[in-house]
Parts: C-alpha cells; structure tokens; sequence
C-alpha cells in the first residue's frame, strides 16, 4: 500500500509532467503555425515560378519569330538591290531600290523599336528580365522547403519528446524551428544568399 509520501510523488511529477506537455504542446502548435506559412509561401513562389517561365518562353519565341522574320526581309532586299543593279529601266530601278530600302528599314525595327518595345533588343530585354525574376522565385521556393522540411521533422521530435520523456527532443526540435525561421527569412529577404539546388 502507498503511503501518503509517495501519493505526494506521483501527484507531483504527475503535475510537472502536465505542465511540460502544455509547453512542447505549445511549441508544436507554433511549429505547425509555421510550416503551414511556410508551405503557403513556397506553393505561391512556386506557382510564380512557373507563370514566369512562361512569359520567358513567350517572350523567347517571340524573339526568334521576330529574327527569323527579319533575316528573311533583310535576305530579300539584299536580293532585290542585286538585282536592281542589273536592271536597266531607270523607273523600275529605282522602284526596286525604294522597296529595298523599305525593307531595310523594316530590319533595323525588327531590331531595335523603343516606340513599340517589340524589337528583338526590347525582347531580349524582357525575356532576360522573366528569367531573373523566375529564378528569383524559384530560390525562394526551395528555401521555403527547405523550411518545410525543418518544421516537420521539429514536429515529430517534440511529439517523441511527449512520449519518451527525452528534453534533448525538444531542444533539437525547438533548434530546428529556428533552423526553419532563418530559411524562411532567406526566402523573403535574401533568395540568392543561399544556393540549395
């Protein structure tokens, strides 16, 4: 039969034992917290990702369509002013010749048009600027799994830490949610820092 000492005991260890589940219970539920930011943030970075990539793809082909469509203009005035050389009809020679030189001009704006930023110069431009903002994106998204990934596995050792009693777990959990806080800051503040993948 137990004595009231020991009742004393176990009503007291009883009560520290309640009171330190409450804080790894607490510490989960902040975990918990953050990983779902923390997957809402990488599934939005990832979703931009994409949509970039995208518009880099656009943008490149309309880059090529545009070189293909000006390497063929400008092969045809090149033609066309050979030929107009041999031409002997002082009207129809200069014809040709003005019709060249319409070409001509049609390839230096399939170059460069500020007016219009739709010459293969503006479009290189844009593309360039899709890709960055793409990788951009795709840095952030790896970090944030990354982060992901830390505020998982911190939930499961706090949860360990409830069943075996171990306080190491929670120190190892509570090292890796601040492990997952610093990459998600990389991921807001500095995508580039960090090179993962």
């Amino acid at each position: 039969m137990a004595g009231s000492h020991e009742n004393l005991e176990h009503a007291e260890h009883a009560q520290h034992a309640g009171h330190s589940n409450k804080k790894i219970a607490l510490l989960i539920s902040l975990l918990a917290l953050c990983l779902a930011f923390s997957e809402t943030l990488g599934k939005s970075a990832q979703t931009e990702s994409i949509s970039l990539n995208i518009e880099a793809s656009d943008t490149w082909n309309f880059f090529q369509a545009k070189t293909i469509r000006q390497t063929t203009l400008r092969a045809a005035a090149e033609g066309l002013t050979a030929h107009a050389s041999a031409v002997t009809d002082p009207a129809l020679k200069a014809a040709m010749q003005k019709q060249a030189e319409a070409w001509q001009a049609t390839v230096a704006r399939y170059e460069s048009d500020p007016k219009e930023k739709d010459g293969r110069k503006e479009l290189r431009a844009k593309a360039e600027h899709y890709e960055h903002q793409r990788n951009t994106q795709l840095a952030r998204y790896h970090h944030y799994e990354v982060a992901s990934a830390a505020f998982q596995i911190a939930i499961v050792l706090a949860s360990a830490m409830i069943i075996t009693g171990m306080a190491v777990l929670a120190y190892l959990a509570g090292g890796l949610g601040i492990l997952g806080l610093v990459f998600m800051g990389i991921a807001i503040w500095a995508p580039h820092a960090v090179h993962i993948v």
